[in-house]
């Protein structure tokens, strides 16, 4: 018993982690086909919504270590959840950011 519960902890983290990947890519991949994925007119906001998603990944694993810091998770399913939950984060960002209008400044 104490095994299957070892290994249901040890693949947890990667189910929870692919399911959430698996969600992000085809929502993103529906987007292109559609030609609904954002577009910005000034370059700088275009590279800032591009960033989104990457910098999602990396607050998440951040917050991922931090959290196994202070509590007794282990390391390794920290990161890999903080950095799934990051994804996602950062995908619903793109999703909000790039339906908002720009302001003339």
């Amino acid at each position: 018993m104490e095994n299957a519960i070892g290994i249901a902890f040890i693949l947890l983290p990667i189910v929870i982690g692919g399911a959430i990947a698996l969600f992000v890519i085809q929502s993103l991949k529906a987007k292109q086909k559609k030609g609904t994925l954002g577009n910005k007119k000034t370059a700088e906001a275009q590279t800032w919504l591009n960033s989104l998603i990457p910098l999602g990944l990396v607050f998440g694993s951040t917050g991922g270590v931090l959290f196994s810091l202070f509590s007794p998770v282990f390391m390794g399913t920290a990161i890999s959840l903080g950095a799934a939950l990051g994804l996602l984060c950062g995908y619903f960002a793109y999703d909000h950011y790039s339906k908002t209008k720009e302001t003339p400044s």
